[in-house]
């Protein structure tokens, strides 16, 4: 049998997708089901426990198919969007109920228990998060829950955003975070995923994956806004006029740099510049 990118197949020894059934081996097959996220993210772990890895986070609104749910809370399964597999805590999970219908633009909002911004806020959701609306009322849309969420922080799924720099630089200052993916933290990948993603271009989770993106640029003298960059397990977009933005450890956080000086720093950390794709 060919081998599977472990990242995306959800099948372990015991057990496995029944849409895998035929590719890979496992002692009993599960047809799972379709969850979502209704905490502000949930962690996708690579074990099930909180001191794990953190492989990335699945944002309010998001789908996830699980295939299994353990006595100690954590439910094993595959993300809808991007595919990725891991364990994620059962308790920030619920049945699939109504359809995501609007998603936050802003870097982040907050959810409020009355169209007013003078009580105290319930949550705050980050770029990203989707959400079903089932009214409005004054200048808020009112979710599927009964919160007030601001209308000029959120915009129809069907919305484009025009520039993925534009929306990148959003997060400048953000602090690096492994795996994460909101505007409380983040990582290189996770900044491309979601700048991408708000153009209305899908996007694979990490960086060796991104790599297979759009058209191949053959040199850095063809560079245009946009371009990414990669180096082994880094990724960044090129800003313009010379600079690159990415989420780093570096700075431990997102920044924008003169993309020469940035060549020159992960060189001496044993790295070259791989490729460079035009989304």
């Amino acid at each position: 049998m060919k081998a599977l990118d472990k990242r995306l197949t959800p099948a372990r020894p015991d057990l496995a997708a029944s849409y895998l059934r035929g590719e890979v081996e496992a002692e009993r097959y599960a047809e799972g089901v379709t969850m979502q996220v209704i905490d502000v993210t949930a962690p996708l772990r690579s074990a099930p426990s909180p001191e794990a890895e953190l492989n990335t986070e699945a944002l309010h609104g998001e789908r996830a198919v699980v295939y299994e749910q353990t006595e100690e809370g954590w439910s094993w399964g595959q993300l809808a969007r991007d595919g990725y597999v891991g364990w994620l805590p059962s308790n920030a999970l619920a049945k699939e109920t109504a359809k995501a219908t609007h998603r936050v633009r802003a870097l982040r909002t907050f959810v409020f228990p009355r169209p007013n911004i003078k009580s105290p806020p319930i949550a705050s959701l980050s770029f990203g998060c989707e959400f079903a609306m089932r009214g409005e009322e004054a200048n808020f849309f009112v979710e599927e829950n009964g919160g007030f969420l601001p209308k000029q922080h959120v915009a129809p799924l069907s919305f484009r955003e025009s520039d993925a720099v534009e929306v990148a630089g959003r997060f400048l200052g953000t602090p690096y975070l492994w795996g994460g993916k909101t505007s409380a933290g983040l990582d290189c990948s996770g900044l491309v995923q979601l700048a991408l993603q708000s153009i209305g271009l899908e996007c694979p989770r990490d960086s060796d994956m991104q790599q297979a993106l759009g058209a191949p640029v053959i040199s850095e003298t063809e560079l245009r806004r946009g371009d990414l960059i990669f180096w082994k397990g880094h990724v960044g977009l090129y800003a313009g006029e010379g600079r690159l933005l990415h989420a780093n450890a570096y700075h431990m956080a997102v920044a924008e740099e003169p993309l020469a000086e940035a060549i020159t720093r992960i060189r001496a950390a044993a790295s070259e510049v791989l490729s460079i794709r035009r989304p």
